[in-house]
């Protein structure tokens, strides 16, 4: 079983909260890591028919069955059991006495926020970081990577990539997906989610976004909206203080799961991916969600930006850590160029802040250029403590 990198801030802060929610993407390994961690709580099933009807209908009783707490498994299924727990754990204030998770961020943070703050300890669990799938892939080849992605089920068990997404994105992608969003067209919302896997790292033009899938732009940040309160997709914002500055101010799109976009995408193995002209964006996507691990794995609270300007001057990631700015440029070829440090060097002439600009690359090699380190894409996992990548 791999050991997740959450656990241990997990089980540190546990013990300060009667309430824990760990949340994230459908199979990214939130049950296994609860029945891992909390092994003398009885887990429950939300998603079973008839344990939710129970749960439903007789709240009180329900959760008189479990007097010392348990793990309630999808708990968006049943939002309002949830002013039931709060009143349990006034009365008792144990910590770690109930054990959630969800998958679907917008109905259980609204029910979450009305029935148990203060009460609650949140976390979110991504599938595996490339450190902790490190011995699941065959290789270091960042087009492995990319097409497998990172979630649990798939690369422990050594699935076919084509089957296990198709059969994600017709269960958990579109069904969970269209019920929150009452969608009748099964059809028009698949194509809305291959157009957004279409503009993985690009700027996000809602109006051609509408006008390509064929709805209202309403339509779009609705969907858009769910799919990222889904853990399907987020955007990146665009970095400026000054706001007179000629900067793009729209976000960039990502995916939190590499194998899903190129699923989307149709791309089935490494040859057709590093073929493909939407490589270079993937690969970008596999660095920046990295990094969004890391924050959510290590409870950090940096911030996550790209920078451009309005002349095409930019920087893939701009990491900011307190009052300390760090700007990463992503290239997904093997063999350095000099002009990849164009997009630094002017941030770095804007933002006196900015401290160890950084390049990560496929190749081999490290070196500096300019007072900026050149670095290959694997230090993200072999050596991620590493002073480049600290504030």
């Amino acid at each position: 079983m791999i050991e997740r990198e959450i656990k241990d801030k997990l089980t540190e802060i546990a013990r300060e909260y009667p309430v824990i929610l760990i949340q994230g993407p459908r199979q990214s390994g939130k049950t296994t890591l609860c029945k891992m961690l909390f092994t003398d709580k009885p887990y429950v099933s939300m998603e079973t028919p008839d344990v939710r009807e129970r749960a439903e209908n007789d709240p009180i009783g329900f959760l008189s069955n479990y007097p010392n707490g348990a793990i309630l498994d999808e708990i968006q299924k049943v939002p309002a059991i949830l002013s039931y727990i709060q009143g349990i754990v006034d009365q008792v204030n144990v910590p770690n006495m109930f054990i959630l998770t969800g998958s679907n961020n917008l109905l259980l943070m609204q029910a979450v926020s009305q029935s148990l703050s203060g009460r609650v300890a949140i976390f979110n669990l991504l599938p595996f970081s490339m450190k902790e799938a490190e011995k699941l892939y065959s290789s270091d080849n960042a087009s492995e990577r990319i097409l497998y992605g990172g979630y649990p089920r798939l690369l422990s068990n050594k699935m076919s990539v084509g089957p296990f997404f198709e059969n994600y994105i017709s269960t958990y992608v579109e069904k969970d997906v269209r019920e929150v969003l009452k969608i009748k067209d099964a059809a028009l919302f698949r194509k809305f989610v291959v157009l957004c896997a279409n503009r993985i790292g690009n700027i996000l033009d809602i109006t051609g976004l509408a006008k390509d899938c064929g709805v209202s732009t309403k339509t779009v940040y609705e969907w858009l909206s769910i799919l990222e309160t889904s853990f399907i997709c987020f955007q990146l914002q665009p970095y400026f203080v000054n706001k007179t500055k000629r900067l793009v101010k729209s976000p960039k799109l990502y995916f939190y799961d590499t194998g899903l976009a190129c699923a989307l995408l149709g791309i089935r193995d490494t040859e057709q991916l590093r073929k493909d002209k939407a490589y270079g964006a993937l690969f970008e996507n596999l660095v920046v969600l990295e990094y969004i691990k890391r924050n959510f794995n290590e409870l950090k609270s940096e911030k996550m930006y790209y920078y451009r300007t309005s002349d095409g001057i930019e920087v893939d990631l701009v990491i900011e850590r307190g009052r300390k700015i760090q700007p990463v440029e992503i290239k997904s070829t093997k063999t350095f160029q000099t002009t990849w440090t164009k997009g630094i060097e002017k941030f770095n002439s804007e933002y006196s802040d900015s401290v160890s600009g950084l390049v990560l690359y496929d190749g081999t090699d490290s070196m500096s250029y300019k007072d900026i380190a050149v670095k290959p894409f694997c230090s993200l996992w072999s050596n991620f403590q590493n002073s480049l990548h600290k504030s």
